[in-house]
Order: C-alpha cells, then structure tokens, then sequence
C-alpha cells in the first residue's frame, strides 16, 4: 500500500510541476500557474512563512467527475471545531514569538494555513501549495535568488497524509513537524529524512498500551484499526511485540472501513459480541469511531472496557449522552497535557472582521463562526428554513463550546512546540557567527538565501524547555521524547463528560517504558466497580500447569494438575517442578513438604504389641528362671545339667530382649548390633539345646554295656566348651561380616513415592546368609539328633522335647525367608522380630513349660524315682 501511495504522489508532484510551463533561454519570461487549488486557507505575511496543515473539517463529499466538463473541487463537510482551534493555537505562537525580544528579534514570521478536510488529495494539495507558493504570475530572475515560499510546515495531522507530504517534499528536504502523526514508518530517515514530530511515535504507543494491559493482568483483548497507514503499521506492530513482551493475545483483528459500510461494520460488532475479550482497543481516527459507535449502539453491545489510541482519546464529538452509557470508563493513552498562557485570550479575540478573506472568497474564521453560533453571513449564499443571518457581533464567551475550554490542551500544546521548534532553529540560524558556521568552509546561512535542508540542519540539534517545564529535542530518527498521560472517561450527574488525567507513561533510560497509574482515580463502567477480567482461560492456580490448547492462541490453554512428587508455587506456571529426593508435593501440590517417614516404631500399634510380646517372653524367662533357682535341688531341674539349663533360660531371654533393637528408628549402632546380636545369641541357645541332646544320647549310651567310656568326652567342662565354640564360630563371623560390609541405615524411595522407608541393609548379603546358615544347620543338627533319642527308655526324656521345640523353630525359620524377602519396609523388621519373639515363645514353651508343670503343679513326680522308674505312664 505504502508503494502504492507513493507512486501516486509522485505522479501528482508530476503534474504539479508540468503546470508550470517552461522557461525559455530568456530569464525574464513569465511563468503562470496552470490551477490554483480551492483550499480553505488564512495566511499572514511575515520575512519568514511557516506553513501548517490542519484537519479544520473531518470529512469531504467528491462530486461525480465525468470529464464532461471541468471537474470540480472536494466540498469539505463537518466543520471540527477543535481542528479550528488547532490552527488557532499555530496562529498564537507565531503571534507571541513576534512579540518576543529574545527569539528571532527583528524578524517577523508569517503563517500559511491550509485546512485538509480529512482527505488526502486535499491535505496533499495544501502541502504543494505550500512548497510551490500561492501567485499566479512568477517572474523568474536570471540569478533565481529569493527564498522558497514557506521554510518549514507543521503538520500534518493524520499519518497518512504526513507520509504522502513527507515522501515528496522531503525530496526538497522541507522540514515538516508533525503534532499527530504516529505511525513508527516515519522514523525512517531514509524515506523521510526531513521528517520531526512532537508527539510519540506508535511504536511507544504500543509499548504504552501494553504496559496498561499488563498493569490490569489483561491478556485477552480484541484490536480494531482503521484502514490507512496508522491503524496497520500498528496492527503489524501489536501483534509482533504483544506476545513477546506480556505474553497477551489479540481475540480478533478487524480493519475499520473508510467508507463506513454498515455491512463490515455489523460484522465487526458481531465479532465483538461473540468474542470473549471484554477489552478492546482501538487505533483509529474519530470519523471511524463516531460510525463504529452508531452500530454499537444499534446493537446496544455493552459490556466492554474500551482503551483508546490517542487519536480519539480526548474527542468530544463521542462524548454524548447516547453513547456515554457505553464508553464511560474508556481508558486511553493521550498527548501529554500542557499550558498555553495567553491562548484564551487570543481564541477570544478572534472575529471575523479581524481577517481578510483569502483568495477563494472563503475564511476558516467565517466558516467558525457560522458553526458556532448557527447562523449565516449573507456573502454565504441564501438562508436554509431556520438559519438566522449571522450579525458579527455575536459573542464567544456567551456559547457554550469546547472551543475556549483550554484545560486539556493536548494536540494543541504538541503544535505549540512544533512552532517553537521551528522557531528557535531559525534563531540558530541568525545566531550563526561568520567563519564558525556548520556548512561548506565554515559558512553560515542567512534569512534572505536560506534553504530548507538547511533549517532541517539547525532543526536536528534544537534543545529547549517550553514554560510549562517539558524538554523538547529529537533524536536521530525526529522523534521527540516520548511521554503520554493515561486519562480516564467519567460521565458526571450532571449529563456531563470529565476526561480526569489517571497516570502517566514514559521513556526511562535505565527501566524502558515506565507505567504510573493512580487506580483510585480510575471509574469502571461495570458492576462492580472495577476492573474486568479479560483472558482466554483463567489462570492456572498453583498446583497446577498450563497445557496450550491445539491450534489456539497461547493464552488459551487447559489447567493441568501437577504430577505425584511435583508442584508448582506461582499461577500460570508452564511445567511442573519435581520436589527434592526427600520431600513430596503437598495434597494441593503447591508446595513441597517432608516425605512422611517409615519405621517400625514403638508408638505405633505393631511396635507396641512386638514390644509387650518381647517384654512378655523376657519376664516369663525370668519367672520360669526364678522357678528353677528355688527348685534348684530337685530331680527335675538337676537331670540334664542343671547349668545348661540355667544358661539356655538365660539365653532365651537375650533372645526375647534382641528383638528390641529391630524396633525404633535406624541407626548404624542398632543396624550393626540387630543382627549380630541376634545370631550370637540364637546360637548360644541352639549349642546349648545341641549339647543338651548329645548328653542325652551319650547317658543312654553309656547305659550299655562297653558304653562307659563315652561320658568322659561330656563332661561339665566339655559341655561348656562346646558351647563356646560354637559360640564363638558365630561371633568371628559376626565380626568378619561388621568390619569388611558392616550393616547401615538406609533411605528407601522406592517402595513407596511419598514416604521414606528407613531400614538397615545388610551390607554383605553373604554374611547374613551365612549367619542365618549357622543357625540353620545347628537347628537341623539338634533336631536330628532329639528325633534319634526320642523313643530312649526314659520316663521323662527330655529328648521329646527337644524334638518338638525344634521342629517348631525350624518351621518358624523356614517360613521367615520368603516373608522377609516379600515383606517391603517396616514389615520386613516386623517379619523378623515376629520370627524371633515365635521360636523362643516355642522353645521356651517346649522345654520348659512340661518342667514347670511337674515341679508346680505335680510335685510328686518330682522324684528320682518317678523320673527313672519305668511302670509309670509316661508324658
């Protein structure tokens, strides 16, 4: 579009200069302007004319040109008071500039002002008229000395005419100062190197708006622009710096119509409706809103938090009872507000009997005039039914217009310091000493031969301060620095519209764009007041992440909930977190808490009833080994040696005491000591129930005749030596198996996520095999050899016995490995302590509950003779 707009221009510049004819070898011919455009103008003579581009109308009515006859002029429609008072504000500073003694003394500007009545091809005329000069007849000189007929032009209002103009006279370097172009194309300085502005470029613009929408957590908004190099450079550049920048969406992208179709726009208000962004934003001039608004109304679409672009941010024309009701509450970025003392003053001495009129017969004041007070001059044509003949002295200050409300100047204050701009570059120019200047050998420039690309020069390093404190400069692109205040739509009681300055956004070298916004002073039309909720989905609370939905914009997207062991702490969190190796994800997985820990302890159930057991076995131990020291003397606790008997009591109550070191927390001491101290004492007590039965045998085999011999290899001390070795056999590997691969606490993850398992490894799988082996093969030992002697003549063989506590340990030890083995955690040091409390419950039981029986409850067979004699029954 941009190429295309270029070539037309080129082709009007074309035309423009083929009107004026030729020069011929003489220098004195004349030359004739072959059209003069009929534009609404006001000048006013001056050594030096600055030119100005204003939207004095907002819109134009094309006749039909069928080149029957000459084609005739746009007629401009809708007289923009505010576009008046623009002009008017370029007027007053040029005005007061010449009343200055300390800027431009003793040169006189002038001012030639075109009103462009929001077409191009008449905003595009007025800025030929300006380069090209307004007579009909040139003389040309033969040495073409003079200057051209303006040195700089403010304006021109909307980006797309400041880029036609702009791409054409700035062939010529004709510096131009726009007060509202935005468009970031401009920045350019290749396409537009004669190109200054005084009001931010779209590109801070759009970073500003972002700053709001992130401010406000909105990330779903819909974008409406309108159809021309303003509304889509800033689409382009919305939809590439949104994502990047916020991570925001744009629900919808709709192109406002210039010719106001009401079929595009009803489509683009049913997009509206059936969006589910309750933001939308809109880059686009008042005409598009004023015809956007109609169908919204006519729609009654309500319920929408309008963010205006400065184009439309402060226009009054929108601000009617009608449709208060749905843009109350807009937000918007504007121009930044300043002070102009003096202007009022001047709008109010504006009449139209103070100005000429211009060459056509018409005068932007008249044509004031006759808006404001709803009357006719009678040089205007004839009267309408109803219009009154307007007399001159009607009076400003008794209408009620915004056009003296000077609280809110904005474009105004922007045009004010284009003026100056201008102004105090001229004054650099006069201030130029010979022999130090900037151009070729150190020459400076004067009024009388100056150019335009000389201007653009000085206009490059102007650095002032305006009276209401602002710094104007540019940079290297002509962009001013950037500020904007953020303003806020109220409807007062009244029927009234306050537009209340809510903030202000600008340019920090150190922080980007800065946002400060006072949310107190803001007021939102919803109920209740305050500010909408604008997203997709709603944000991903924690616990949870975000899944991006397939083929729709980032912003919409599924909550997931974290995994087992994984959290996430913040909302919107892309992926999930694992927790540390000894911690798990709460119930909500929010936040990581302390893997419950698992133990066989002595609080819990298990451990309490393993520990009354424990402590049961040992006190039956000692009762049943108080019996026997009290009975000591008697048959029964003296047959079979009284001594291994004491000794397997005391035994089988280390036994019952060991099982405690399985219970309670891990450590290495209790790790290194469970089952070394189990096997110890295992094996005490089976080499004591071992040599008991060799005794058993041995006495019956010495009962037979060439038998005696044998009962000097079992005598007190053997007994007691074999039992210290094979005491000992335990204790060396016991010993061997702690120092090379001793036993050790240990944390284990893997039979449950959320718990630690806190257990004793065996260190050398090998050494608890062979320790378990030992046992086992002196149990298997001790039970051969009682079933051997189990049918001896004996009226009390104690070798029954014997036989059966053994077969009740053996069978308690085989079904221990596979439990153990598929026992997971504490269970598996239940499994073993279970093991342990069995078999010496058993063996306790079988070998001495028969004994304790007879000695308390059958006293008489507890005799040599009832324990030797062979008539009785025996047990």
């Amino acid at each position: 579009m941009g190429a295309f707009l270029n070539t037309c221009f080129f082709i009007l510049v074309y035309l423009s200069l083929f009107s004026l004819h030729s020069v011929s070898n003489s220098y004195s011919l004349p030359c004739k302007l072959q059209r003069n455009f009929q534009l609404n103008e006001m000048h006013k003579p001056g050594d030096v004319v600055l030119g100005g581009l204003f939207e004095v109308h907002y819109s134009s009515v094309f006749p039909e040109w069928t080149y029957t006859s000459e084609p005739q002029w746009p007629i401009c429609k809708g007289f923009d008071t505010l576009g008046f008072r623009h002009a008017m504000t370029m007027a007053f500073a040029i005005d007061e500039i010449n009343r200055k003694s300390d800027l431009l003394p003793n040169v006189t500007l002038g001012y030639s002002l075109y009103d462009n009545c929001g077409a191009l091809v008449i905003g595009f005329s007025g800025g030929l008229s300006l380069a090209s000069g307004r007579e009909e007849h040139y003389v040309f000189e033969e040495n073409c000395l003079g200057t051209p007929p303006v040195l700089g032009i403010v304006g021109d209002y909307a980006s797309t005419f400041s880029i036609a103009t702009s791409s054409v006279l700035g062939l010529f370097k004709m510096p131009i100062v726009s007060y509202f172009s935005t468009c970031s194309c401009l920045s350019n300085r290749q396409r537009f190197p004669s190109f200054f502005r005084t009001i931010p470029s779209d590109a801070f613009q759009v970073r500003a708006m972002i700053q709001i929408l992130q401010h406000f957590s909105w990330t779903w908004v819909g974008l409406l622009v309108s159809d021309d190099d303003y509304g889509l450079h800033v689409a382009r550049s919305f939809q590439s710096d949104l994502t990047q920048s916020s991570g925001a969406c744009l629900a919808y992208v709709e192109v406002l119509p210039w010719d106001s179709d009401p079929t595009k726009l009803s489509r683009i208000v049913d997009v509206m409706k059936i969006s589910t962004a309750r933001v939308v934003m809109v880059f686009a001039h008042e005409f598009h809103m004023i015809h956007l608004m109609a169908e919204v109304l006519r729609q009654n679409v309500t319920g929408l938090q309008w963010i205006a672009s400065e184009a439309w941010t402060a226009s009054t024309v929108l601000q009617t009872p009608e449709l208060m009701p749905y843009l109350r509450g807009t937000l918007g970025i504007a121009i930044r507000r300043g002070e102009i003392p003096g202007l009022r003053e001047f709008l109010i001495q504006i009449h139209p009997d103070k100005v000429k009129n211009g060459s056509s017969g018409t005068s932007m004041v008249r044509q004031f005039w006759e808006s404001t007070f709803r009357c006719k001059f009678a040089s205007s044509g004839w009267l309408k039914a109803g219009e009154k003949l307007c007399n001159g002295e009607e009076d400003l200050q008794n209408v009620e217009s915004d056009f003296l409300d000077v609280s809110n100047l904005r474009p105004e204050y922007n045009i004010y310091k284009a003026v100056y701009s201008l102004a105090y570059a001229l004054d650099d120019v006069m201030k130029c000493e010979p022999g130090r200047g900037p151009f070729s050998g150190h020459s400076c420039a004067n009024l009388q031969t100056l150019e335009p690309w000389q201007v653009v020069h000085y206009l490059q390093k102007v650095n002032f301060t305006t009276s209401f404190g602002d710094q104007v400069s540019f940079d290297e692109n002509g962009d001013a620095l950037p500020i904007y205040d953020v303003i806020n739509w109220l409807w007062l009681s009244d029927g009234k519209t306050k537009v209340q300055n809510v903030g202000e956004v600008k340019r920090s070298d150190f922080k980007g764009e800065v946002l400060k916004i006072d949310e107190d002073k803001i007021f939102w039309n919803f109920i209740p007041t305050k500010p909408p909720r604008s997203v997709c989905s709603e944000s991903c609370p924690p616990g949870t992440r975000m899944a991006r939905k397939k083929g729709e914009p980032e912003c919409c997207f599924d909550c997931v909930p974290c995994s087992e062991g994984e959290i996430s702490n913040l909302t919107d969190f892309m992926e999930c977190t694992s927790c540390p190796e000894d911690f798990w994800s709460s119930p909500k997985h929010d936040h990581c808490v302390p893997k419950k820990t698992e133990f066989l302890s002595f609080h819990e159930p298990l451990g309490i009833c393993l520990t009354t057991a424990s402590l049961l076995g040992t006190f039956l131990c000692a009762v049943v080994l108080g019996i026997f020291i009290r009975h000591r003397s008697t048959p029964m606790v003296r047959a079979n040696n009284t001594e291994l008997s004491f000794l397997l009591l005391v035994s089988l109550k280390l036994c019952f005491l060991c099982s405690l070191l399985f219970i309670g927390r891990p450590r290495l001491w209790t790790c290194q000591l469970r089952h070394a101290t189990f096997g110890i004492i295992f094996v005490l007590c089976v080499s004591c129930i071992l040599v008991k039965t060799m005794v058993v045998l041995a006495v019956f085999k010495a009962s037979k005749p060439g038998g005696g011999a044998v009962l000097k290899w079992f005598g007190a001390m053997q007994q007691r030596g074999t039992v210290l070795v094979l005491t000992s056999v335990q204790a060396v590997i016991c010993t061997v198996w702690i120092v090379f691969s001793s036993p050790s606490p240990h944390k284990n993850t893997k039979y449950y996520n959320d718990k630690i398992v806190y257990e004793c490894v065996v260190g050398s799988s090998i050494g608890f095999i062979v320790l378990l082996g030992y046992i086992g093969i002196l149990a298997i030992l001790s039970f051969l050899l009682a079933f051997l002697a189990r049918n001896l003549p004996d009226n009390f063989n104690e070798a029954k016995l014997i036989t059966f506590s053994m077969l009740i340990f053996c069978a308690v030890w085989v079904t221990f490995v596979p439990a153990y083995v598929n026992s997971p955690g504490k269970y598996a040091d239940a499994v073993e302590v279970f093991a342990i409390l069995a078999s010496s419950f058993g063996l306790l039981v079988s070998l001495f509950g028969p004994k304790c029986y007879i000695i308390l409850l059958r006293p008489e067979r507890n005799t040599k003779k009832a324990i030797m004699g062979r008539g009785t029954t025996n047990l």
